[in-house]
């Protein structure tokens, strides 16, 4: 039986389209390597089986790891924050906050990945003061005037 270009189109698309119901993002690669044996099949259609799953193979493992090893590596880097960055940042109160009970805080440039957070003081603050951040506790900003270090 003579393996003709398309039986990897097929094959290729089929591998990608069950990806989407699996998503590992891992047959994909598979899929494509298929779709580019189909690709050099239409170009050069004298290749033997053995040729066309050895190219599958070293094209589906390539794609694996080129993706694995430089493109997802650039996806991971980005800006890192940590609660230490965040330690002296004045906003503007736009909550006011009392004593045990929530405000929230409006920063000027995103803190942290967010402009505003909720936060807690240790004593009344109205809306509208400027305020300083003292600590992170948790996914809240614990705050003082913008005058107390």
């Amino acid at each position: 039986m003579d393996i003709q270009w398309w039986y990897w189109a097929v094959a290729g698309v089929t591998l990608i389209l069950l990806e989407l119901l699996l998503t590992s993002f891992f047959i994909v690669w598979f899929g494509l390597g298929a779709l580019l044996v189909a690709l050099l099949l239409w170009l050069i259609p004298a290749l033997g089986i053995g040729t066309q799953l050895a190219a599958w193979g070293i094209a589906s493992v390539a794609l694996t790891l080129l993706w694995f090893r430089v493109f997802r590596a650039g996806l991971q880097r980005g800006p890192q924050w940590s609660a230490d960055d965040a330690l002296g940042e004045i906003g503007l109160l736009t909550v006011q906050v009392n004593a045990f009970q929530r405000g929230k805080v409006r920063f000027q440039k995103p803190l942290m990945g967010a402009e505003e957070w909720p936060c807690l003081a240790n004593t009344h603050i109205p809306a509208g003061e400027r305020v300083r951040v003292l600590a992170v506790e948790g996914n809240l900003v614990r705050v003082g005037p913008a005058g107390e270090a």
